[in-house]
């Protein structure tokens, strides 16, 4: 099965969007948290959803401008 080079260009981009993601959540885990997270904490964490979602319509945009 070989896969075409956008299929390719979608696949990578997608997973480093979600990559970046989870250290974005791990970061803010090991930074705000002692026994629980804290209201800091848990405001980046709201934020860091924001914005990934909001990458995330970003790199779909893009990806359909493609070719």
């Amino acid at each position: 099965m070989e896969l075409e080079r956008d299929t390719v260009r979608e696949i990578v981009v997608s997973t480093l969007a979600v990559v970046l993601f989870v250290a974005a959540v791990v970061v803010i885990g090991a930074t705000y948290t002692k026994d629980s997270l804290s209201s800091q904490g848990a405001l980046a964490l709201v934020g860091t959803i924001v914005a990934f979602v909001l990458l995330m319509g970003v790199v779909g945009f893009w990806l359909s401008r493609q070719d």
